[in-house]
């Protein structure tokens, strides 16, 4: 129904960025949220930037000054910048994607991303 496919993840240097995108594909009426989650080995799940579709912006305090989330609407495509990477933002990194299909236009569901993995390294 619909597919999420995430890339740009990898292996960086401390200091270093990198640039996590999230496609969206399939019978998509309309796209409302979105999101970039992670999680750590041990650690729970956690929301890492949220965009609504007027463009309001939410971060967690951790990355806050550090990740820009943004979206590309004509390519159902959202995008997470990520500069001044430290160790501790080593993840799997998910996005999320709230939209609905043309079969249900009014009827909103959660969909994911497969995950990539974000390793800060040196």
């Amino acid at each position: 129904q619909v597919q999420l496919v995430e890339s740009g993840g990898g292996l960086v240097q401390p200091g270093g960025s990198l640039r996590l995108s999230c496609a969206a594909s399939g019978s998509i009426f309309s796209i409302n949220d979105l999101g970039w989650y992670r999680q750590a080995p041990g650690k729970e799940r956690e929301l890492v930037a949220a965009i609504t579709t007027g463009g309001s912006t939410n971060y967690a305090d951790s990355v806050n000054g550090r990740f820009t989330i943004s979206r590309d609407n004509a390519k159902n495509t959202v995008y997470l910048q990520m500069n001044s990477l430290k160790p501790e933002d080593t993840a799997v990194y998910f996005c999320n994607v709230r939209c609905s299909t043309y079969r249900l236009p009014h009827i909103f569901y959660d969909y994911w991303g497969q995950g990539t993995q974000v390793t800060v390294s040196s």
